[in-house]
């Protein structure tokens, strides 16, 4: 190995001075050569762009890839060089989850077709996530890492070597003041005014260089953006796909439902979850939407209401609810009343009654029982 001892010691006896100037700078006991305004500020607004980047980057990998463990596992595989092996989504993985039982339960049970029909929804749900990964991976996130990794590396070792440069400077300036104050000989004197001229034409050299590279965070700010339309443009597109894909389903279950469904009774027998929309999607998704507890006919009159001679059901509240108006019948967690519905009725609503008092009644917060 060519190691030469007289040179390290040089470099280390260099090192020691510097950080020894550094460290009297720090404490106001050296004069330092400040930089101009308009470099402070560039020098601030690049560190303000590498530390926004870094926090840009790393919070778009969790949403890409909210795993730990697999953001780990392709940092270690993008490191050594090698290929990331390919890996199913989430979706895509519930989908082929779902296809297998519906193949168990039996394809052609109505259990067994809705498995299949959701199923290779979310396959494809799974498909358009992928493809929106791997779009924001190439058009975002790799020119983010690439200016952190190449042009800010670079950025950062010129700054070094000019505060290496500053220092060297301040140096030569404070012996040419002690020359000057000990009255030294006059090639003494020539001799550090020689060493400041040299340091100053290297110092502005540096400075220059720098200057340049400072400047060029413009020009990274405008790739950025172009970057960043892309990621926007890709996350769009890849929401408007699932919510066709999610449409189409819908449409599916909504005209397999009521021979699934066969009841003839408004609401949900299990009161769990309410009845899937049998009306096509517009432009929300039905099965999305809360339902309003506010009935769409305003002008029914419990009190002239008859309950039909079959048809009533008992219902257990589930919820606490307030009558909104004297058409309402409040209601309170866990009592039991009578409820039926009437023909040109809101299927979000039933008529409810308790004793002597008789009123409109949200489905959703009834637990119809048979």
């Amino acid at each position: 190995m060519d190691f030469n001892v007289k040179k390290l010691a040089s470099d280390a006896g260099i090192f020691f001075t510097r950080a020894v100037q550094f460290t009297e700078e720090k404490f106001g006991q050296a004069e330092r050569t400040e930089l101009d305004a308009h470099f402070e500020n560039l020098l601030t607004r690049a560190d303000s762009t590498k530390n926004w980047t870094e926090k840009i980057l790393r919070q778009t990998e969790v949403l890409l890839q909210p795993n730990p463990s697999a953001r780990v596992e392709e940092f270690l595989y993008e490191k050594l060089d090698r290929k990331i092996p390919s890996r199913g989504t989430n979706g895509e993985l519930l989908g082929q989850y779902m296809t297998e039982a519906a193949n168990d339960f039996g394809p052609s049970s109505p259990y067994g077709q809705t498995l299949i029909k959701v199923g290779e929804t979310q396959k494809r749900l799974g498909i358009a996530e992928r493809d929106f990964i791997h779009s924001s991976s190439i058009n975002f996130l790799t020119p983010l890492r690439n200016f952190l990794e190449g042009d800010w590396r670079t950025i950062s070792k010129e700054r070094r070597i000019l505060q290496n440069r500053r220092l060297d400077l301040d140096a030569c300036k404070a012996r040419l003041k002690k020359a000057k104050a000990a009255e030294a000989k006059a090639s003494l004197e020539g001799d550090a005014e020689h060493e400041l001229r040299v340091a100053q034409t290297e110092f502005d050299r540096q400075a220059e260089v720098t200057r340049l590279l400072l400047e060029g965070i413009s020009s990274t700010h405008v790739n950025h953006l172009r970057c960043l339309h892309e990621f926007a443009e890709a996350q769009a597109t890849y929401y408007a796909q699932c919510y066709q894909y999610m449409v189409d389903l819908q449409k599916q279950l909504g005209s397999s439902k009521g021979d699934v469904f066969p009841s003839t009774f408004v609401g949900n027998a299990d009161g769990m979850s309410p009845p899937l929309s049998t009306s096509p999607p517009a432009a929300t998704l039905p099965l999305l939407q809360a339902v309003s507890p506010n009935p769409a006919d305003g002008t029914l009159n419990p009190s002239e209401v008859k309950p039909p001679s079959s048809g009533t059901r008992k219902a257990k509240v589930l919820y606490d609810y307030e009558a909104a108006d004297s058409s309402e019948l409040a209601l309170k967690a866990d009592e039991l009343i009578t409820v039926y519905s009437l023909p040109g009725m809101d299927p979000d609503w039933l008529i409810g009654e308790r004793g002597n008092k008789k009123g409109k009644v949200p489905v959703t917060y009834l637990e119809l029982l048979s």
